[in-house]
């Protein structure tokens, strides 16, 4: 109960903080983000990216999808599977024809023949949004858990997205890292990079 009621005020506070950027501000550090995240995908000759679509005052990732898709790199979106918790990627060619989920986030069709696996890549990437990252990897996200459990199994690196404002010491601090809180390998900001693990 202690974690749980931690993790609500933090998301509370860190969502404040996030709506609170100025716009002109977080395009200008939306922008820097995308060049670092290309430069490091470029260096791991990265042949797929797993990418949430991002919504609201979330990391721009719409112009980072175009970039990827533009070099010939394999592009996946999620889908929420309604009941499961679980995220099932869809493989995208642009942004075109997208549907508009129950909560307002778009998501690529329910089309069996674009399901796309981490698996079937050499050098899968997923790129993770959150409210708020620490200098550990781990993550404060919404709080359906759809991201640790993908996180578990996902045999590439992984990169939370986050501004510098977003950016924590520690979580665990916070009293917001439970048992089955998965950390990202690298944490990208407009200020740089935090590199936590291979």
């Amino acid at each position: 109960m202690e974690l749980h009621s931690g993790k609500t005020r933090l998301r509370a506070r860190m969502k404040t903080v996030r709506d609170a950027i100025p716009a002109s501000e977080r395009l200008q550090a939306d922008e820097t983000i995308r060049m670092r995240v290309m430069g490091l995908l470029r260096a791991r000759d990265v042949d797929a990216v797993f990418t949430y679509l991002s919504f609201g005052s979330e990391v721009d990732t719409r112009s980072l999808v175009r970039a990827l898709l533009s070099e010939g790199v394999a592009v996946a979106l999620p889908r929420c599977v309604p009941g499961l918790r679980e995220l099932a990627w869809h493989g995208v060619r642009g942004l075109d024809g997208l549907v508009r989920n129950s909560f307002g986030i778009d998501e690529p069709p329910a089309d069996p023949s674009t399901l796309a696996a981490p698996s079937d890549y050499v050098h899968p990437v997923a790129l993770v949004p959150g409210l708020a990252f620490d200098e550990t990897g781990y993550r404060l996200g919404y709080g359906g858990g759809y991201y640790d459990r993908f996180l578990a199994e996902f045999p590439g690196s992984s990169i939370g997205l986050c501004r510098r404002a977003q950016l924590l010491a520690s979580l665990a601090d916070e009293g917001a890292v439970g048992p089955y809180d998965v950390p990202v390998n690298q944490v990208v900001s407009e200020i740089g990079l935090v590199r936590v693990g291979s």
